[in-house]
């Protein structure tokens, strides 16, 4: 059962996202962009670019007093990408998956191999739905069979529907962590979403367990994206160093300031001192 408290927290936090989306930028929230993301939500960008950042960062004196805390604000911004190839998620429910505590005979195998020769055919005939169902009959007849997913999930690529073949090749990877078609079918999938860093990651794998033409490919248009990311990331935390190091330098001239003051003041206060005591003496003695 959800907490009421939890429920409130978020609901504020949802609100401020709308009166400021640029929140979600915040390196914290990486998590929660990228899951917004899968969902197929938009995320909205920041106008200001990483250079305009980047010009501010090296310009700016690295102290001064009246310094204005709002001037000082260093946001992510987006990469520019290629993303001439990525489509929109698709949100469909979840494609029928087999039962894998199911008892599988020699007649289910059989069964299941004969649906996905037929779903071969279809798909050489460019019918990929019929395919698709070939599959699915195939893998509720042989539900721990890695490669059947693995093939479903590389139709799923071709009618664009990337969600579904990353669910099938995250099954096909766990009846099989070696699974090259797994991975591939995977890391296109990703590709697909704009999900740069984790498709080059698959593809990498997959590469190593069996390479072939199509992942070469696939890599030489995910990895420079991939890289641009990584590259932005290493100079967002340079620039958030930086910001740091000026506002522990702020604080301690702030602090230094403070107590130079207190300092002047109790020099202040014990002349004041002295000087009263000094004419209550002169009083009393003329007195």
């Amino acid at each position: 059962m959800v907490d009421a408290n939890q429920v409130a927290e978020l609901r504020r936090f949802i609100e401020q996202l709308k009166s400021n989306p640029s929140i979600l930028h915040d390196p914290s929230l990486i998590f929660f962009k990228e899951y917004l993301r899968s969902l197929g939500a938009q995320v909205p960008k920041i106008e200001k670019t990483e250079r305009d950042y980047e010009e501010r960062a090296e310009t700016k004196p690295s102290f001064s007093p009246k310094h204005d805390d709002a001037d000082d604000d260093i946001m992510e911004s987006d990469v520019e990408l290629d993303n001439a190839d990525v489509v929109e998620p698709d949100n469909e429910p979840p494609q029928p998956m087999g039962d894998p505590t199911a008892e599988v005979t020699d007649d289910n195998r059989d069964d299941a191999q004969l649906e996905k020769s037929k779903a071969v055919e279809e798909i050489s005939d460019g019918k990929f739905d019929e395919a698709i169902e070939h599959l699915t009959k195939a893998v509720m007849l042989n539900p721990t069979s890695a490669i059947l997913y693995a093939t479903r999930a590389t139709v799923f690529l071709k009618v664009k529907k990337p969600n579904a073949a990353i669910r099938d090749a995250n099954v096909a990877l766990q009846f099989n962590p070696d699974s090259a078609k797994g991975y591939k079918s995977r890391g296109m999938a990703r590709a697909m979403l704009g999900q740069w860093e984790d498709a080059a990651a698959d593809l990498h794998v997959a590469s190593k367990l069996d390479y072939d033409e199509e992942i070469g490919t696939m890599l030489k248009k995910v990895e420079p994206n991939a890289k641009r990311i990584e590259e932005h990331r290493r100079k967002y935390q340079r620039l958030r160093k930086e910001k740091e190091l000026q506002r522990a330098e702020r604080e301690r001239r702030q602090q230094q300031e403070a107590q130079e003051r207190e300092a002047q003041a109790a020099l202040n206060d014990g002349q004041l001192i002295s000087i009263h005591s000094t004419s209550g003496l002169e009083a009393k003695t003329k007195a």
